[in-house]
């Protein structure tokens, strides 16, 4: 079942957004040749706390980390660790933070130091993707309209989507109804969902050179490419509000 929120719950929503936005733009500009991934998690760690939350991915299910770090044909749910960043790699972190009881959810796929133009064009496509998506969403509107968005650039630049993965709503917990695929399927068709305004989203496009399949290496959480191919995430949070669409995870350099 959906759960709407309220113009409150959203600013705090908005304030928990901010937090993991903070921290990702932080693990970005960090994100270095040498720098090891377990550096990222303890610095965005130190911001989260700082600011008066909690890595809300810690500890969920068991995840050992408070951010995710996925480094090149590592699609998501990376663990940060004494690997070392290399010239030319793209690493996706992904940041949640809880806050006042509430989730904030957003990630990036970050060039470290100089790639190559096949990885920066995957990059750049990926966020194009989120963007289409953002701009499809409206109150009335369908859930199959930031799906075909999504779907739309990926194809239309020749990249694969990965299936198996999708957004979620957001709110007191980290994962709320609907599922937001990349996708149009047969069973979206079936189940669609019109947006309605207080629904709180997670759109997070991941785009891939090559199949677009996965699997989950032996440690139980980092998904790779079966090929090898190189792969992107970029993810926003946003709410849909009477005055339109509010993107609550873009980082606007005040920190809540």
């Amino acid at each position: 079942m959906m759960v709407l929120k309220t113009e409150r719950e959203i600013e705090i929503l908005r304030e928990a957004g901010q937090i993991a936005a903070e921290a990702l733009a932080w693990a970005g500009q960090n994100a270095v040749p040498g720098r090891t991934t377990a550096e990222l998690d303890a610095g965005a760690e130190e911001i989260i706390r700082a600011r008066g939350a909690t890595p809300a991915f810690k500890g969920y299910h068991g995840f050992p980390a408070s951010i995710c770090a996925s480094v090149n044909d590592e699609i998501v749910h990376g663990i940060p660790g004494p690997r070392e960043l290399r010239e030319g790699d793209v690493i996706a972190i992904d940041v949640g933070t809880r806050y006042k009881d509430f989730v904030g959810d957003t990630a990036r796929t970050f060039a470290v130091g100089t790639i190559s133009k096949e990885a920066q064009a995957l990059l750049d496509t990926t966020e194009a993707s989120l963007e289409a998506a953002i701009a499809a969403a409206r109150v009335g509107g369908k859930l199959s309209e930031i799906a075909r968005a999504v779907q739309e650039v990926a194809e239309r630049h020749g990249y694969a989507l990965v299936r198996d993965y999708a957004g979620h709503g957001v709110g007191r917990q980290m994962h709320e109804e609907p599922q937001v695929p990349n996708y149009v399927d047969d069973n979206l068709r079936r189940h669609d969902v019109t947006l309605e305004e207080g629904l709180v989203i997670a759109i997070e496009p991941m785009l891939c050179i090559g199949t677009g399949r996965t699997r989950t290496q032996a440690d139980g959480w980092t998904v790779v490419t079966t090929d090898g191919g190189l792969s992107a995430h970029f993810e926003h949070s946003i709410a849909l509000t009477a005055r339109g669409v509010d993107v609550l995870t873009r980082w606007n350099g005040v920190t809540a």
